[in-house]
């Protein structure tokens, strides 16, 4: 028997594959298949998972803006938010800044800066941004 006339009923292991991934999807909590969807969005469109930033390094990330807090710090108005890309969160803040146009929870974002630490966490602070219309990031 040729390979073109091999039965329909054998999937080849992509096919199994596929299959596989479709069932795991299907029966993953919600919270697993949305990470999913962020990272690929934020990867797709060239943002570096957060998981993998590194400080003291320029990025770019992209996800969705979890929460956004006027903090003051050292006297000085402070915008920052969380961002959320599917694999981690980063915060980013905005020295001097008390509210910006369009940043807001849920609005998909992409930040670019250097990667610092700050009180244990990941931070961008005075980001280059951009923000993404509808679905993109």
């Amino acid at each position: 028997m040729t390979e073109d006339q091999a039965p329909a009923a054998t999937a080849g292991p992509a096919e199994r594959f596929g299959l596989r991934r479709a069932i795991a999807r299907f029966t993953a909590p919600q919270s697993v298949v949305h990470a999913d969807e962020e990272r690929a969005q934020a990867v797709k469109l060239g943002g570096t998972p957060i998981a993998q930033l590194k400080a003291r390094e320029p990025a770019m990330v992209c996800g969705t803006l979890r929460a956004v807090t006027l903090r003051p710090r050292a006297g000085v108005p402070a915008l920052v938010a969380e961002l959320y890309d599917g694999s981690g969160s980063i915060s980013v803040i905005w020295l001097g800044r008390r509210h910006i146009g369009g940043v807001e929870p849920g609005r998909r974002i992409r930040v670019q800066g250097v990667v610092c630490e700050a009180s244990g966490t990941a931070t961008i602070f005075n980001p280059r941004y951009e923000l993404v219309p509808g679905t993109g990031c």
